[in-house]
């Protein structure tokens, strides 16, 4: 018996020798820095200031609601295996707060819209103390995200800053290409037109860049409460205004803003669905729309499309 037992811990220290060894193995793998990020955009961001120097991974993928997500086990380890974390902040992953106060404790955590100075920000409607996090929408305030992450990635491997540098400043032009793209494109909407109704308030930023009035069913988070008269006051300015296009959300159900056009309907007034926007999720990976400039543009093209 005592034999076996002498076998038997022996056997199990070589198993988790092997199994360090193998961890050990995997984190020097390639050198990569292990980059998990919250949403999508801010992988795209790492991705293309780290380029082959980082391995990314986002814990929301396409549809996925920021708001209410939870950090389930699987999302837990991929947090505890990076070398680094980043977030939006702003409350946007209002759920994970306590989560991401616990990685913080051994490993860098940042909030990429840290720098980004308060007049800057949007004040919510609902709660003058808090502010609008879909800063993604707004190019400039984008580009100081990715000055937060060059600057973080450069900390965690000084050796590569000259290249992390060299891969933002690309990046940034390539944000402003877009934003000038984007200017003209909207050009084709008359000013007048220019009401973007959506089903939750996610496009704020996009509508003091571009000159809309945006207006949403639901406030800043999914997680608020919407009731019949929210509804018919929405369905009131439709009218009054003779607004003929809402939008849909890929991340969000149809059926709060299907319940205003069916509302304007029994008015008399006909409303159509222009189209679906990417707002707190970006596309399938691996599409155009999987990439932070290629969500963009397809809003972009979505929207002058359905009121130009």
């Amino acid at each position: 018996m005592k034999k076996w037992i002498l076998t038997t811990i022996s056997c199990l220290m070589l198993i988790a020798l092997s199994a360090c060894s193998g961890d050990s193995a995997n984190n020097a793998d390639d050198g990569k820095i292990k980059v998990t990020t919250t949403i999508a955009q801010i992988a795209d961001i790492a991705e293309n200031v780290g380029m082959d120097l980082v391995e990314t991974e986002s814990l929301m993928g396409p549809g996925i609601d920021p708001h209410l997500y939870k950090a389930s086990q699987g999302d837990i380890k991929k947090l505890q295996d990076a070398d680094i974390i980043f977030y939006n902040g702003l409350h946007l992953e209002g759920k994970m707060g306590e989560v991401l106060e616990k990685m913080a404790e051994d490993r860098p955590t940042v909030a990429i819209t840290r720098d980004i100075s308060e007049d800057q920000l949007i004040a919510d409607p609902e709660n003058p103390n808090m502010h609008d996090p879909h800063v993604w929408f707004d190019v400039d305030l984008w580009k100081i995200a990715v000055d937060t992450v060059t600057e973080e990635l450069s900390q965690l491997s000084p050796e590569h800053k000259d290249e992390f540098m060299k891969n933002a400043e690309s990046y940034k032009k390539q944000l402003d290409d877009l934003y000038n793209e984007s200017v003209q494109k909207i050009e084709q909407i008359n000013e007048n037109s220019r009401v973007l109704v959506t089903a939750h308030d996610a496009f704020a930023y996009f509508g003091r860049s571009f000159g809309f009035e945006v207006m949403g069913l639901q406030g800043l988070s999914t997680d608020s409460e919407y009731g019949l008269r929210d509804v018919q006051n929405l369905i009131d300015v439709l009218v009054e205004r003779d607004i003929k296009a809402v939008f849909i959300e890929s991340s969000i159900s149809e059926k709060s803003i299907n319940a205003v056009v069916e509302g304007a309907k029994e008015r008399e007034h006909e409303v159509k669905i222009g189209g679906e926007l990417f707002s707190d999720a970006m596309g399938e990976e691996g599409t155009e729309e999987g990439t932070y400039i290629g969500m963009y543009k397809h809003n972009i093209e979505t929207i002058v499309s359905a009121l130009k």
